[in-house]
């Protein structure tokens, strides 16, 4: 049983809706908290996402990161920086279409009953490096750039980051079963 499951308790088609639109908001207000870098800016997109994985399991996960992007392609501001169509045809590419397969690991991992902080923090990590793949074969098959040049500029400046985000993601969701486990 995934954390989502347990607080709501109702499938019904307009409790889950809700809890995508919900999703949506929450991913596309983390997107906007941003620290520029180059060639992609730091946001809070992976936490959003692992934490929703974790939350809501690997269905509703990835229903929501693919809604999430929909609304995204269809023009509205709510990726990085209110980036929107535009993002999926540049650097990023990669990485939105891989916070699909990340949030879908770390959902996977709820699905399975991953519930304390290290379980839920080494799927976390597995999660990311799961993104790290369409997200740097994108750049290396379209534009042309080098593994090391990938590693040294697209990943290594981003690995103290994204490791933090898992843990912190595991205590978040660690967290709401403790608080559900007090009631």
């Amino acid at each position: 049983m995934t954390l989502s499951k347990a607080l709501v308790g109702s499938s019904s088609l307009p409790t889950r809706a809700a809890m995508v639109l919900g999703g949506t908001a929450f991913l596309a207000a983390a997107s906007q908290v941003s620290v520029p870098m180059f060639p992609v800016p730091m946001t809070l997109q992976t936490l959003a996402v692992l934490t929703l994985g974790l939350t809501f399991g690997m269905r509703m996960g990835m229903l929501t990161v693919i809604a999430w992007l929909a609304e995204g392609f269809a023009g509205l501001p709510v990726l990085a920086n209110g980036g929107a169509t535009a993002s999926f045809f540049g650097p990023t590419a990669g990485f939105l279409m891989g916070f699909v397969a990340m949030v879908a690991v770390a959902g996977f991992a709820a699905d399975r009953g991953a519930k304390s902080i290290l379980s839920m923090s080494l799927a976390g990590l597995i999660a990311t490096a799961v993104l790290y793949i369409p997200g740097l074969a994108y750049p290396a098959l379209v534009l042309g750039k080098s593994m090391p040049e990938l590693l040294s500029g697209w990943a290594q400046p981003f690995l103290m980051g994204d490791l933090v985000k898992a843990v912190l993601a595991a205590l978040i969701v660690s967290g709401g079963w403790k608080m559900l486990a007090e009631r």
